[in-house]
């Protein structure tokens, strides 16, 4: 096992947003979540959860770890209403962080000034929380939309652009990934993040992300304020690198 390994596995762990977005999901799973972000090798930055779940998991975590859950997910329906029905859930429940998910499907039809109303609307109601827009970059495939939405999202104020719900066949890609980055790096924005999720299993998988990250944005950007990592599966890897073990995962994206 290389030092390499072992240092973006840590970075990985602080940056990782742990989180349980199935449909079955009970009190019960959120309590054993929770349980899971406190680590023997340190906190993990959030949990992210349903809105329904937020007040338990605020409940259960320290000040530390921040409370994350979804907006407009996992389709990205342009329904402002119900997006900002969602915000209101959350920060009324003690969230901290809102990962909402752009109307991709009014993007690919052409409604992009629908969408940065949208997203403009949003980010307006979910202030001072944190703000994640999942762009959902495997469903808008061109490398041109991809770049549009970042843009958007941007545009409209997001603290992170998010490649994906998880919900789709296809997650987070490098290929994306880069697109994404580049207009990050383009921006000029100081503060403004990228959040790889879906498909993310391996300390191998999220290096690689770290690689792109600190070339696009440099090293200062490795850490929770500017790079997320959205999975559930991820931390079992991270420990075992940490512990010592071999990597669990053999189906690293790079």
């Amino acid at each position: 096992m290389t030092t390499d390994l072992k240092a973006a596995a840590r970075t990985a762990l602080a940056c990782l947003d742990l989180t349980s977005l199935n449909d079955g999901d009970t009190a019960a799973d959120i309590d054993a979540l929770c349980r899971r972000a406190q680590t023997a090798h340190g906190p993990v930055a959030a949990v992210c959860v349903w809105p329904r779940f937020v007040a338990q998991a605020r409940a259960a975590l320290p000040a530390g770890i921040k409370v994350a859950a979804v907006a407009n997910f996992p389709d990205g329906a342009l329904d402002q209403a119900r997006a900002l029905a969602d915000v209101a859930t959350i920060a009324q429940a003690g969230g901290d962080e809102v990962d909402v998910v752009l109307p991709y499907r009014a993007l690919m039809a052409g409604q992009s000034t629908e969408v940065a109303e949208f997203l403009s609307e949003v980010r307006f109601a979910s202030r001072p929380l944190t703000l994640k827009v999942i762009i959902e970059s495997g469903e808008l495939q061109t490398p041109e939309l991809i770049a549009q939405a970042t843009r958007l999202a941007l545009a409209a104020g997001a603290d992170f652009v998010k490649t994906s719900t998880g919900k789709t066949p296809t997650g987070a890609t490098p290929a994306a990934a880069a697109v994404m980055l580049k207009e990050i790096q383009a921006s000029g924005l100081p503060s403004a993040g990228f959040k790889a999720s879906g498909g993310v299993r391996s300390v191998a998988d999220a290096a690689g992300y770290i690689a792109q990250a600190e070339a696009a944005l440099g090293a200062q950007a490795l850490n929770p304020q500017r790079l997320r990592f959205g999975a559930s599966g991820l931390l079992t890897d991270i420990e075992a690198v940490l512990g010592g073990a071999a990597s669990t995962a053999s189906n690293a994206a790079y």
